[in-house]
């Protein structure tokens, strides 16, 4: 069995991926080892394997005894250990949840349901590097990717709705404490059906307002607003949120040389860890929109073609929905005013599943499969 290393598994992603592997029986098939950047030599909390003590993740010699290492400890640590690591000689797996490889020429962004011939290139030719993607784009892709794989998109433009988790678990934290902070400040108003919409109105923005709102994250509120920025600025007006759509889309889909241009706004909003996203589409040519559902349906098998009806998009085709599932819905489909090559379409799926931890935990698979 491979000797794998585990770091930042006490995170959100992390958590989520050891769930993940848990549910999946996945540590059946490799001798695990935990590592900490903080707590090494403590006892493993964690029912698994030989329950040995907590790693030095700082620990080179113990690093390069590993097979494969996953890192879901962020960029700062990858830049640090990584480059000293493969300096020692180590040629092991190196899979990261993290941005910091991801354009690097020898890494390989990981969403098998959608580039599953690229991954298993990569692996044919010595690629060593594997990288879960940016989380919305990776769950565009798993909602509208089968027009993609079909080379069928001339080009796209996506609006996304991004929510709490793809900034941290503090962050998460911090709009259930402004959401709190709201309700208590107009508590005894919504107590009382005959008090003014107006008044109560007034006190929350008030409340927004007043220098004790808690801002420690985001520095901006967030309950009741919505923050049309995500990420730093990268010198062209996108943020580099933004630039990483037609960037990692294009690498995922092995289509650098022959790239699809992709575009849009990234937004942060109120929902805790869904990112949602309205998507235009120009396609190469008029497909027929009942070809176009079955073309999505067969994207994987966890993508939920939801009928572009009222009921049905309310009910299905939302962060509240999806959230805690491995669903990634897409609805609101529909030819648009333009012509009959304009698609609009919506797609809503969990961050923390597909945008993040799944990807890492099926490339792992694909390792032992490969190595076996």
């Amino acid at each position: 069995m491979l000797k794998t290393g585990l770091i930042g598994w006490r995170g959100m992603v992390g958590s989520v991926l050891i769930e993940r592997m848990l549910s999946e029986n996945n540590f059946r098939l490799i001798h695990p080892y935990f590592f900490s950047t903080s707590q090494a030599g403590s006892p493993n909390p964690l029912d698994i394997s030989d329950r040995q003590p907590l790693m030095d993740a700082f620990d080179l010699s113990c690093l390069r005894g590993m097979d494969v290492i996953i890192s879901c400890q962020g960029s700062g640590y990858t830049k640090q250990v990584y480059p000293e690591l493969r300096g020692l000689g180590w040629a092991g797996y190196w899979i990261d949840a993290a941005s910091a490889l991801r354009s690097n020429n020898d890494a390989i962004i990981v969403l098998d349901p959608i580039n599953r011939s690229v991954i298993d290139g990569g692996l044919e030719s010595g690629i060593k590097n594997f990288i879960g993607g940016n989380c919305t784009v990776s769950l565009m892709l798993m909602g509208l990717g089968g027009l993609f794989k079909e080379d069928l998109v001339e080009w796209a433009s996506s609006m996304t709705y991004q929510a709490a988790s793809g900034a941290g678990s503090n962050n998460m934290r911090e709009l259930i404490t402004q959401m709190g902070r709201l309700e208590g400040s107009v508590s005894d108003l919504l107590n009382d059906p005959k008090s003014s919409i107006l008044e109560i109105d007034r006190l929350t923005r008030e409340c927004v307002a007043s220098d004790t709102f808690p801002m420690t994250e985001w520095n901006q509120p967030l309950a009741g607003n919505l923050l049309p920025w995500i990420d730093s600025e990268v010198g062209n007006g996108q943020s580099r949120e933004e630039y990483k759509n037609q960037a990692e889309t294009n690498k995922i889909l092995g289509r650098c040389n022959n790239p699809i241009a992709l575009d849009g706004l990234c937004v942060r909003v109120g929902a805790m860890r869904s990112h949602s996203q309205a998507v235009t589409l120009k396609l190469r040519q008029d497909v027929p929109l009942d070809d176009v559902h079955v073309i999505l349906a067969n994207t994987s098998v966890w993508t939920r073609v939801v009928q572009n009806k009222k009921d049905a998009s309310l009910a299905e085709l939302t962060p509240a929905a999806v959230s805690g599932t491995l669903q990634v819905a897409v609805g609101r489909l529909r030819k648009m005013n333009m012509g009959g090559q304009y698609l609009s379409a919506f797609t809503v799926g969990d961050q923390l599943l597909w945008g993040a931890a799944e990807p890492l935990r099926r490339i792992l698979e694909i390792i032992i499969e490969f190595e076996s």
